[in-house]
């Protein structure tokens, strides 16, 4: 198993991991599941080739399978997002072995943040009762294993500004989805508290 650069060394994972590519409005997506849910989601990278091998890098899969019955219904969801329509992601089930407590809490606090709504890094630090910790939740959603489902990309620096986006293409993508959602990070940028939905939803 590679890994480059400072990127966290995946945990080598049992071979009941496997993996699908889709095709969505965005580009190649992939998704890689065991018997305990959801293991990662990956966001198009540069082609198909590039994506597959990210998602199985990171996933630790032991190779391509046609999606399990239970995640048909999880891709189309995923490929109505990516055209536009709005959809709720918070009851699929997830497989986070190897996500420490920490993390844990902040991706169920990512988790709660809805539709067209955005919260600052200091914001979900709170929510969770480390008000100190901001720049560890951006290192933890810098991490985040499935993204949209765990939706890091709502989550944004003090000011409306963007912060980071560990995906290909990086702020650019995360503004991207942001705008699928009708959320636009100018002045008008919807924040907490109240988690205010985007202005026109």
């Amino acid at each position: 198993m590679r890994y480059t650069g400072t990127m966290r060394k995946p945990v080598r994972q049992p071979a009941s991991v496997r993996h699908c590519l889709f095709d969505t409005a965005i580009g190649v997506c992939g998704i890689a599941w065991s018997d305990g849910g959801v293991r990662r989601l990956q966001l198009p990278e540069a082609d198909r080739s590039a994506t597959e091998r990210r998602l199985q890098a990171w996933s630790g899969s032991a190779g391509l399978q046609p999606p399990a019955s239970r995640l048909g219904s999880l891709i189309e969801n995923l490929q109505s997002y990516f055209a536009g329509e709005r959809i709720d992601f918070s009851a699929v089930t997830l497989d986070l072995t190897g996500v420490g407590p920490f993390y844990h809490a902040i991706y169920a606090a990512a988790r709660c943040i809805g539709w067209g709504r955005t919260a600052t890094y200091g914001e979900l630090a709170r929510m969770v009762g480390s008000p100190h910790a901001a720049r560890a939740v951006g290192q933890a959603l810098g991490r985040n294993p499935i993204a949209i489902i765990v939706p890091c990309h709502r989550i944004l620096a003090s000011g409306g500004r963007p912060g980071g986006f560990s995906a290909f293409g990086g702020v650019i993508t995360k503004e991207r989805l942001l705008a699928l959602e009708g959320v636009s990070l100018g002045s008008e940028t919807p924040l907490l508290p109240g988690l205010l939905p985007a202005r026109g939803r």
